[in-house]
């Protein structure tokens, strides 16, 4: 063949020079002509075939050099020409102002986003100075039947024409090639590292398209692959320990120069088999993570533990292999039982080394691995746990990670565990200033979830209010009518301390805003803000009637009349309100009243209501005017009785504690109250008797009922008559909102400037500024 070379002549013509459609970058077109000369030189069989080159210039940008470029491409392309600098020079011109298209913006924004395994190159040792040609495939398969050196020259020559895809077409049709060569390395892979390498590379090549998946599959390459991973990762952990042993006995005697030397030996030999092992790791995973691309194929690979392979391989330190293992978990994460085996195989201890880490690729594919496991809460335990709370906090500053990062501190977030930890980092003032530097852009979603679910913990709302804060977030929103920056305000509102008095200046800026004519989500977040703000000082009859919100309130208290969520937060800011007494009496006249019990008739079912309906005849039955006005005008205390014995444990609280003031007040009540307690407890003693009753031989339980104290009240028919369960105000009762009838100090539970108003944030007794209590099992 080599004497048959000199009579053939190839002749390469560069045609038409244009830029891409789509992609920034030059499409060169040019004609290959292919003749077969004679011996006396004249062309014999002659072949001219057209084809097309593209020279992508990912760099080129406003900012570039384009003669420098241009020079560059010139130098780099055989096909074009000097004399066509300056045509090269003007189409990159026209690249570097031409507007991207929606396509190219997509590509480059889906390339961005997506780092992958960079493709395989030859390894280190198995380059040949030999050139393989498809036509003496012949003999490179005869010598995948001699002794291990030939195999692996004949494997190599191969593997060179198979990483050319043009020649793969050819090599499938060569079913005695292929079929000799899964042979092979069924029986020899373990003999020698560089043989299993060279022919798991060679299937690689037909891996990388899919078409080609069912050849691969069908000489089981796939389970050798998953075996060689299995047996070299079990060699890995003898070489450590044997490194182990020889530098535990060179450090017990350090004098001793033959240890010093055998030591010295035995790491340079774990380091060259080491190196030759992760090539072998390398493309065998590769290998198996293409043809991961099946699901059925996938599901057989996590039958055989890939999950615990590939987590085994997180332990080593080379960066491309690591990419391609972490590419790979990625890949299988998605599904909740790999998921689940990762959870099993401390799979976040092992990644949190790698965050943060100099590749960039790496570090994009971990974050992104972290990411699609934050959705469990255990794992997201797990991550605050082991320290990548600070470290993700660090990586906010990254531009091209930040949204990875900014997603998985959301998911941390919203576990009310781990809120108050950012308050120990460098976190909220980051997205702080990130909020700030937005100026009039639109705030991304992701950010602005964080900072409403930070803003729940009383420590973080502190932080956010330091310094301008507060002032900074209200003139944004205001601005802006941004419900979510609402949301995050209305947040911070929440908490008792010296943030609430701060909201004190936007009071007026927050009524404005409480107007039917605006968007219901931003009314409901101002109206939510402002029923938060229970601050004994402010003047809440002067709001009412400077912005006329009465008529609002009560029009939004009618049943179909808004959104559930907006007429829950009217109930709850009616009871804010109603702490004033002049606001009660305002309130009262104006037929609120009725309309909250027209509302508790058609929200009965809904407890988060109910708890806060009768919160508001909480507060007003303190004031001796709106007292009168509900026990005298309205069925409100009939209501009450009925919740009275309600299987939610806050709506009887608050139920109880009402009831208690009216029968204090109005004896008709008080003993229609007395005798209903009594009905009620004895009908339980009743039932509780019966049930122990297993027949009629069965002696009572008690003995003498007389003995039950619990059953029996004092002449007030309100305390019981041991005294054991006495509310504590009705031990000191003193004068409250002009009553004259009792005496007492001024500083009791009914003075509301003096004492917390105890409104329950939720029917369910969880204030959002106090941290829940979990149960570990």
């Amino acid at each position: 063949m080599q004497d048959d070379a000199r009579y053939l002549k190839r002749k390469v013509t560069a045609g038409s020079l244009d830029v891409h459609p789509t992609e920034k970058a030059l499409v060169v077109q040019y004609e290959v002509e292919a003749s077969i000369l004679g011996e006396d030189g004249g062309p014999m069989l002659g072949e001219r075939k057209e084809g097309q080159k593209i020279i992508r210039v990912k760099s080129l940008s406003p900012t570039t050099d384009v003669a420098a470029l241009a020079r560059k491409v010139v130098e780099e392309c055989k096909l074009i020409p000097a004399s066509r600098l300056p045509q090269v020079e003007h189409l990159l011109y026209y690249l570097q102002n031409r507007k991207p298209s929606p396509v190219e913006g997509k590509a480059e924004k889906k390339e961005k986003r997506a780092a992958k395994p960079k493709d395989l190159t030859p390894f280190e040792g198995m380059e040949l100075n030999e050139e393989a040609s498809i036509t003496r495939m012949e003999e490179y398969v005869e010598l995948l039947y001699e002794g291990i050196p030939e195999k692996i020259r004949g494997a190599s020559l191969i593997l060179q024409l198979a990483r050319n895809p043009d020649n793969l077409e050819e090599l499938l049709h060569n079913e005695v090639a292929l079929g000799a060569l899964a042979r092979v390395l069924r029986e020899d892979w373990k003999q020698s590292v560089d043989l299993a390498t060279s022919i798991i590379y060679i299937f690689f090549c037909f891996s990388s398209f899919s078409q080609f998946h069912a050849v691969v599959s069908h000489y089981k390459i796939g389970a050798l692959c998953m075996s060689v991973v299995e047996h070299e990762l079990k060699r890995y952990d003898v070489w450590r320990e044997e490194l182990r042993k020889k530098s535990k006995a060179c450090e017990s005697a350090p004098e001793n120069g033959s240890l010093r030397r055998d030591q010295d030996k035995a790491l340079r030999k774990y380091q060259g088999l080491l190196a030759k092992q992760e090539q072998l790791l390398r493309v065998s995973l590769y290998l198996l993570l293409n043809l991961a691309e099946d699901t059925r194929t996938e599901l057989k690979m996590r039958n055989k533990n890939i999950v615990g392979l590939l987590v085994r391989v997180l332990e080593r330190d080379d960066e491309e292999l690591l990419v391609l293992v972490v590419s790979f978990l990625k890949k299988l994460s998605i599904f909740l039982e790999n998921k689940n085996d990762m959870a099993e195989l401390d799979t976040v201890e092992r990644l949190a080394r790698l965050v943060p880490c100099d590749h960039e690729d790496l570090l994009n594919l971990t974050l992104r691995l972290l990411l699609n496991l934050s959705f469990d809460s255990g794992l997201r335990a797990k991550m605050v746990e082991v320290g990548l709370l600070p470290k993700l906090t660090a990586l906010l500053g990254d531009e091209s990670n930040r949204q990875v990062v900014m997603r998985i501190l959301y998911h941390v977030s919203m576990d009310d565990r781990f809120r108050g930890m950012f308050a120990y980092t460098d976190c909220i003032p980051q997205l702080m200033q990130m909020l700030y530097d937005h100026g009039g852009e639109e705030i991304e979603a992701e950010l602005l979830s964080i900072c409403i679910n930070l803003a729940a913990n009383k420590r973080n709302a502190q932080l956010m209010c330091d310094g301008n804060g507060l002032k900074m977030l209200m003139k944004r929103a205001l601005k802006t009518k941004d419900g979510l920056l609402m949301k995050m305000i209305r947040n911070i509102s929440q908490h008792e301390g010296p943030t609430k008095a701060l909201f004190i200046d936007y009071v007026g800026d927050l009524a404005a805003e409480i107007r039917t004519e605006e968007e219901e989500e931003w009314v409901l977040e101002c109206l939510g803000t402002l029923a938060n703000l229970t601050i004994p000082d402010l003047d809440w009859e002067l709001v009412l009637k400077e912005y006329n919100l009465v008529p609002f309130l009560k029009d939004k208290l009618k049943p179909g009349s808004a959104e559930d969520d907006l007429i829950l937060e009217v109930v709850i800011m009616i009871g804010t309100v109603s702490i004033d007494d002049a606001c009660a009496v305002m309130l009262a006249k104006s037929g609120i009243i009725p309309a909250l019990i027209e509302l508790l008739n058609a929200r009965q079912e809904d407890d988060e209501f109910v708890c806060q309906i009768v919160y508001v005849f909480y507060q007003m039955v303190f004031h001796q005017a709106t007292r009168d006005v509900i026990i005298k005008d309205t069925q409100a205390p009939a209501y009450l009785i009925d919740l009275m014995h309600d299987k939610n444990t806050e709506i009887r609280k608050v139920c109880d504690n009402t009831l208690d003031i009216i029968a204090e007040y109005d004896e008709e009540w008080g003993r229609k109250i007395q005798s209903e307690k009594f009905r009620f407890h004895n009908n339980q003693w009743l039932e509780m008797v019966e049930s122990r009753q297993v027949d009629e031989a069965e002696p009572y339980l008690y003995d003498n009922d007389n003995d039950r104290a619990d059953l029996f009240y004092s002449a007030d028919g309100i305390t019981p008559g041991d005294g054991s369960v006495s509310p504590d105000f009705f031990s000191d009762l003193q004068p409250q909102n002009g009553d004259s009838h009792h005496s007492g100090d001024v500083n009791d539970v009914f003075d509301q400037t003096g004492s917390s108003t105890g409104r329950p944030a939720t029917a369910y007794g969880f204030r959002p500024d106090e941290q829940p209590f979990y149960q570990y099992s």
